[in-house]
């Protein structure tokens, strides 16, 4: 509480000078991150913010409606046989940020990169599905597959790169090329993005500041025009009201969970997985932390997804069953069980990591919170350097994801299977539902599956937040999005400051 006091007179202080004056006004629109993009090549990014990002340099093939079923986005197409998919690149969007056209041959050249293991692409198993791909002219592009799979069209959502460029090695990841409605301007200090609005050449400037009071601080003075997400909900509640400030709040589909370390002594074990399932009061953590800012979460897809799992039973908080469970574990008061907790250094993230902490020293688990720099924490989740960590699960739109996060073939680099879980009932599940051609039947294996996956709880659910944005009212056009990604910018306009 003695923080939250100095922070809220800190703002108070901002306020006051902000109503002394504000920055030259320079055209510049720029909006407060938590961390820089890590990566804006699309054939590697795995970060929130490097996927949100390079939505707005590339254009994708397809795109994904409200109910999160595929449909065109630069391109329609049609199924020639249950292996064969034909793609026809419409007229619009198709024009490169160094003045040449988006063609076939570039389709072709992006997927076939994703695909080559020497690329190390860890999308590659996303799309590993596809046997080969021809094209005809520049407009028609023919994917051949391996199996069946009707699901195949969402896969195709990752961002085009020109072919020659490929071919060049061009580093993408610092110096995007795409066809997008931003193109990259430049890098002015480290860690701070420009992007140019082709419709009208706009800047847009991208500020990493982790620390969340700092962020609102810039709001407040001027020094940033917008923000997204990762606010303590003290900060929210605050500002609702202020003169200078709007704000927009919708419900998202982003999963939060609890990763496990699958191959450690400890938390392999199932039993203390559900101890921790148990102790854990999300319920608490909902209503006075996130200040019912979140749905519960009982699985990775949300309930609302066509292949969402409806009536999954929450694991109720129950700090006597998780006792009796550490007990048959082999833990006791006099010998505790033991665990270090992997966090980012971001404040939010940390008061949740003690909150955390809190709730399992009440059953006799003592918890370790390491916090780190999001570079180091990322780093060592992809690498397993962990026994547990918390974070999300952003933009989910195909079940593909379970592939992608839960079968053992996707470990790390060919996935994002970080908590190395092995189960040959969740594979063979995965696997029949991707060999089911019908729709409904395959919703019914991914139901069946988040419900194995409830039990054997290689993650536990947390919850699905929020998205909260906060502008200068000066600021205006902005729709959240239910994924929480950032194309609202495409439409955002500026007054006078």
């Amino acid at each position: 509480m003695v923080r939250i006091r100095s922070i809220l007179i800190l703002i108070c202080l901002a306020l006051v000078l902000n109503a002394c004056g504000s920055n030259e006004v320079d055209g510049v629109i720029r909006m407060g991150l938590t961390t820089a993009p890590s990566n804006l090549d699309p054939r590697f990014a795995t970060d929130a913010v490097s996927a949100r990002i390079n939505r707005l340099i590339y254009r994708r093939l397809v795109e994904f409606d409200e109910a999160s079923m595929p449909v065109p986005s630069i391109a329609s197409w049609r199924q020639i046989t249950p292996t064969h998919y034909r793609f026809t690149l419409q007229d619009q969007g198709r024009a490169y940020h160094h003045a040449r056209r988006l063609v076939a041959s570039d389709v072709k050249a992006t997927f076939d990169s994703i695909l080559d293991p020497a690329t190390g692409s860890p999308h590659r198993s996303t799309i590993e599905v596809i046997q080969r791909i021809t094209t005809e002219g520049d407009d028609q592009i023919d994917f051949y597959l391996q199996r069946p799979d009707s699901l195949f069209p969402g896969y195709l959502s990752i961002g085009v790169l020109p072919a020659e460029l490929i071919e060049q090695s061009h580093p993408f990841s610092t110096t995007p090329v795409g066809s997008g409605p931003f193109r990259f301007d430049s890098w002015p200090q480290e860690g701070v993005l420009r992007l140019s609005r082709i419709e009208d050449r706009r800047l847009f400037e991208f500020l990493p500041v982790a620390d969340p009071s700092v962020r609102i601080l810039k709001l407040l003075r001027g020094e940033i025009d917008m923000l997204q997400n990762d606010l303590p909900p003290e900060l929210l509640a605050y500002l609702e009201g202020k003169s200078g400030v709007s704000i927009q709040k919708r419900e998202g589909n982003n999963f939060s969970y609890l990763g496990f370390n699958l191959q450690d002594r400890f938390t392999g074990q199932h039993n203390i997985r559900l101890a921790i399932a148990h102790a854990i009061d999300r319920e608490v953590i909902i209503k006075h932390f996130l200040k019912d800012g979140a749905m519960p979460a009982q699985a990775l897809l949300s309930p609302h997804h066509w292949a969402g799992a409806q009536g999954l039973e929450p694991y109720p908080h129950d700090q006597q069953r998780a006792r009796d469970l550490l007990q048959q574990a082999g833990f006791s008061e006099q010998s505790p069980l033991r665990l270090v907790y992997k966090t980012s250094t971001d404040p939010f993230r940390v008061r949740l990591a003690t909150l955390i902490q809190s709730q399992l020293s009440q059953v006799g688990i003592e918890l370790e919170v390491n916090s780190h720099d999001w570079g180091t924490f990322y780093s060592d989740v992809k690498s397993g350097r962990f026994q547990l960590y918390s974070l999300a699960w952003v933009g989910i739109k195909t079940p593909d994801i379970f592939r992608y996060v839960f079968h053992s073939d996707s470990i790390p680099p060919n996935g994002a299977n970080r908590g190395r879980y092995s189960s040959k009932r969740v594979d063979s599940i995965i696997d029949q539902a991707e060999n089911s051609p019908e729709f409904e039947v395959k919703a019914g294996y991914y139901q069946r599956l988040q419900q194995q996956l409830l039990a054997e709880l290689p993650y536990i659910p947390l919850w699905y937040e929020d998205h909260v944005y906060i502008s200068r009212d000066y600021i205006t056009g902005y729709s959240l999005a239910a994924d929480g990604n950032y194309d609202g910018l495409a439409q955002v306009q500026i007054g006078i400051k």
